[in-house]
């Protein structure tokens, strides 16, 4: 028998009091650890991004396009590989009109070589890129919607107004978190040939595959060099660079997130210290009889931080495992079919669930701090006076 023995037997003098505190700090846990996710599924693209990639768009604005011309310009930029054309093109599906997805044009043979984490069948790769009306949907999006090789889907156009036919040539997975599941890519030349005017031969953005990511700040130097003399000036950046400009719209969003996480282990720190404060006080009688019979207070002390982290590590061990089946298999799930394209890898990361075990434990001993202060002050006839 030990100080720590005897601190955990004590956690289950009042077995009820006991397992309800458990099962608040298991929920606090659980609460924080799916708030946690949200943030970390919602940046995964950014994090994942390719070292070896960089975009460029217009240096005033992302609504502003650039000309066609550009491409080929960035190509003969020294170390730029390949470049690729991008055009936000806002469409929905008439029968789903509540599901979003990204709909982009692109140049197919490109778009393949700058993006070569996707994948898909080769005879399906060979259809799309020789269908002119052939669309590349992720398999997320295809398994929502319903959409098979060889459907005819029509998008209804929001920026490009109009119905648009698409002829499913193929459904693509990625190797890597990089691309977004939940899109649907088109012939660039499609769209093109039914604009005119200003908006003829031009383009959202431009991604480039580099041929060295140590270099990647001064190719984009270079390639926004090369347009600083023309009507139209590029602000080039690395593609996580690219993903967290996007994210930089949603940043009160995510902010406030990671705020109300952790107001919620402040409830449970308040959660935990009440519990802790009323055993303290009930076992006041038996911290006097310890130390009269030699017990120290820091004695005294271990005793009531160990209930503490006792109950904490007990809380973390159930949140964690209720986090798998409610956060990752269940709503995880239903978020990654309803809401992919915000959403295209909701998973509990390894980090967070080691951050939620920490904190639990590390905040039971702030919880017990000021109870266990005060055991530890306790005077010891006073302490054999008191009962209860």
């Amino acid at each position: 028998m030990n100080l720590g023995t005897l601190a955990v037997k004590n956690v289950l003098r009042n077995k009820t009091r006991t397992i309800m505190t458990v099962v608040a700090v298991a929920v606090a846990l659980v609460a924080f650890i799916l708030l946690q996710t949200v943030l970390t599924a919602w940046t995964a693209a950014a994090d994942a991004a390719a070292k070896d990639r960089i975009a460029s768009r217009h240096k005033v604005s992302w609504v502003m396009s650039l000309p066609l011309k550009y491409v080929s310009d960035i190509e003969q930029v020294p170390g730029v590989q390949k470049a690729a054309p991008f055009v936000w093109f806002g469409g929905k599906d008439p029968n789903h009109e509540d599901e979003f997805f990204a709909t982009i044009a692109v140049d197919p043979p490109k778009f393949l070589e700058v993006y070569d984490e996707i994948q898909v069948e080769p005879a399906e790769r060979e259809e799309w890129l020789q269908n002119r009306r052939g669309a590349l949907v992720g398999d997320v999006i295809a398994k929502k919607l319903g959409w098979k090789v060889g459907d005819k889907v029509t998008i209804v156009g929001q920026i490009y107004g109009g119905d648009w036919e698409f002829h499913v040539s193929g459904i693509y997975t990625a190797k890597r978190r990089s691309v977004d599941r939940s899109t649907l890519w088109f012939h660039w030349d499609y769209l093109n040939e039914s604009l005119s005017g200003r908006r003829k031969d031009q383009v959202g953005w431009i991604v480039a595959r580099i041929d060295d990511p140590g270099r990647s700040a001064e190719i984009s130097k270079a390639i926004d060099a090369k347009f600083e003399e023309r009507d139209i000036q590029t602000l080039t950046m690395s593609e996580r660079a690219l993903q967290t400009s996007f994210l930089g719209m949603v940043s009160a969003v995510l902010k406030a997130l990671n705020v109300v996480s952790f107001v919620i282990l402040l409830i449970m720190v308040l959660i935990l210290g009440n519990t802790v404060a009323m055993g303290v006080r009930e076992r006041t009688n038996e911290y006097g009889v310890l130390r009269a019979i030699g017990f120290m207070p820091k004695h005294i002390v271990a005793f009531v931080l160990g209930e503490a982290v006792t109950i904490g590590a007990l809380g973390a061990i159930v949140g964690i495992a209720l986090s798998y089946p409610m956060v990752e298999r269940g709503l995880g799930r239903f978020i990654e079919e309803n809401m992919g394209s915000y959403f295209p890898y909701f998973r509990i990361a390894p980090s967070t669930l080691v951050t939620a075990a920490v904190l639990a434990m590390a905040l039971g001993l702030v919880a017990a701090a000021i109870p266990a202060f005060r055991a530890s002050k306790l005077d010891v006839v006073d302490s054999l006076r008191r009962v209860g």
